[in-house]
C-alpha cells in the first residue's frame, strides 16, 4: 500500500541558483528510478543548524512530498546518504495514498 511522505533533506550547496536546481533535479530523479512519485517540492531557502553538524553552520533546507511504497524508503534513504550534497534528512509518512483518493462520507445530523 503506498503512503504519502515528506521527506526533509538538508542540502550542503553553494549560493548558485543554477546549482541547487540541477542537485534538486538530481534527487527526484533518484526517487523517481527507485518508484516514488514525486508530487512537489517545498524550497525552504537556507538556515543555520543550532549547532555545527559536520563542521557546517548551515544548510539549504527542501521538502520533498511523494508517494511511496514503505519498503522504497530504505532504498532512498541509502542512496541519499551516500551522496555528500545530503547533510541530513527525515522521513515522515502523512497516509495511506488510496484513503485520500476515496470521497468522505458526509455526517449526518441527527434529528
Amino acid at each position: 500500500m503506498k503512503h504519502y511522505y515528506e521527506i526533509l533533506l538538508a542540502l550542503k550547496v553553494g549560493g548558485q541558483e543554477e546549482e541547487i536546481k540541477a542537485l534538486l533535479e538530481r534527487l527526484e530523479k533518484l526517487m523517481v528510478a527507485e518508484g516514488a512519485a514525486v508530487e512537489e517540492i517545498q524550497r525552504m531557502e537556507r538556515k543555520e543548524f543550532s549547532y555545527p553538524h559536520n563542521h557546517l553552520k548551515a544548510a539549504y533546507y527542501v521538502n520533498v512530498v511523494a508517494v511511496l511504497e514503505p519498503a522504497i524508503v530504505e532504498k532512498i534513504r541509502q542512496k541519499l546518504t551516500l551522496l555528500e550534497e545530503v547533510t541530513l534528512q527525515n522521513y515522515y509518512r502523512k497516509g495511506s495514498a488510496e484513503a485520500a483518493a476515496k470521497p468522505k462520507a458526509k455526517k449526518r445530523k441527527k434529528q
